[in-house]
C-alpha cells in the first residue's frame, strides 16, 4: 500500500445516494463507503475521471441532482475494513441480498452480491422494484435476457428461480462483474458478452433492462424484437420525469403493472401476438 491515496467525497441529497454510489461503482471498480448523505471514493490512484463522470450523469439527468464534491489527498489506512462496516443486506420479496461476510438466510433465496464492483447491489430502488417483479413473473423454465446485467444481480434472481439466463452489458467491467458474482453464488449463465440488446439471438419470455430512460428509448426497437410474443419486457431505472418520455417508444406494447419506489418508476409491459414490428 502506498503512504498516501486519494478521496473524494460526493455530498448530495439522500435520495440519490444509492443511485449514485451504484454509477460510482460501476465505473470505478473498487470499494466505497456509503453515509446518509455523502458517498466516499478512496483510492491509490487519480479520481478526477470518477468525478467528471459523474458531472456528465448528473448533465444528461438536466442538473436535476446537486452533488457537491471534494477531492483530497491523505495519509493511507485500512479503508476496506470501515467500507465491509458500512453495508448491510437488504430483504426484496423472495430474495435476501448479502454482501459474502454475512451468513445466508434459511427462509431467503440467498443473492450473495460485494457491492461496489459494479450496478446493481439490490438498494438502489429501481433494481428493489424489479427483484419484486421478477419474485411474481418467473415460475422456472423461462429463458431470459438481461440487457445492462450491471453486477449481475438480476440475472442470478432469475436464474435461483429456475430461469435460463443470457446477460450483457456494454460496459466490460460490468460483465467482468457478472461473471465473478455467478461464480460467487455457484450458478451459471447460458451466455454472457459486452454489448447490447441488438446482439441477442433468437426471442425470449422475459426481457430485462434496468438502465437509464435515455438509453431505454434508443434501444427500444432491440427490446422489443427481443421479447417473444406473449412474453415480458421489464424496464427501470426510469426518473418519474422520464416516464413520459419513455412512454411512446413502447406503446405498440401493453402495459401491464407499474411499480414507483420513491421517484423511480418500473414499468411491466406484455407483446402480443398482433404487434407489428416498427421500422
Amino acid at each position: 500500500m502506498q503512504e498516501t491515496y486519494q478521496e473524494l467525497t460526493l455530498t448530495l441529497d439522500e435520495q440519490y445516494v444509492d443511485f449514485i454510489a451504484d454509477f460510482v461503482a460501476n465505473i470505478f471498480g473498487d470499494t466505497l463507503e456509503i453515509g446518509k448523505e455523502i458517498i466516499i471514493v478512496r483510492s491509490e490512484n487519480d479520481l478526477a475521471y470518477v468525478q467528471k463522470a459523474v458531472e456528465a450523469l448528473v448533465a444528461t439527468l438536466g442538473d436535476r441532482i446537486r452533488i457537491d464534491f471534494t477531492l483530497e489527498e491523505k495519509e493511507a489506512t485500512d479503508w476496506i475494513q470501515k467500507y465491509q462496516d458500512s453495508i448491510k443486506p437488504i430483504e426484496a420479496s423472495k430474495f435476501y441480498i448479502h454482501p459474502s461476510w454475512y451468513e445466508p438466510k434459511e427462509d431467503k433465496i440467498n443473492i450473495k452480491i460485494d457491492p461496489a464492483l459494479a450496478f446493481g447491489s439490490g438498494h438502489h430502488a429501481s433494481t428493489f422494484s424489479c427483484l419484486e417483479v421478477i419474485a411474481e413473473r418467473v415460475k422456472g423454465g423461462e429463458r431470459v435476457l438481461d440487457v445492462g446485467c450491471g453486477s449481475g444481480i438480476l440475472g442470478l434472481a432469475c436464474v435461483k428461480l429456475g430461469a435460463e439466463v443470457e446477460l450483457c452489458d456494454t460496459d466490460p467491467l460490468s460483465v467482468k462483474s457478472t461473471e465473478e458474482n455467478f461464480t460467487l453464488n455457484g450458478e451459471k449463465y447460458s451466455k454472457l458478452w459486452k454489448g447490447s440488446a441488438d446482439k441477442a439471438q433468437g426471442s425470449y419470455d422475459i426481457v430485462i433492462a434496468n438502465i437509464i430512460a435515455d438509453v431505454l428509448r434508443y434501444i427500444a426497437l432491440d427490446l422489443k424484437k427481443a421479447t417473444k410474443e406473449g412474453g415480458t419486457l421489464i424496464l427501470s431505472g426510469i426518473l418519474d420525469t422520464k416516464e413520459a418520455l419513455v412512454l411512446p417508444s413502447f406503446e405498440t406494447m401493453t402495459l401491464i403493472d407499474r411499480k414507483q419506489k420513491d421517484e423511480w418508476i418500473t414499468l411491466v409491459y406484455t407483446k402480443d401476438k398482433n404487434e407489428q414490428p416498427q421500422q
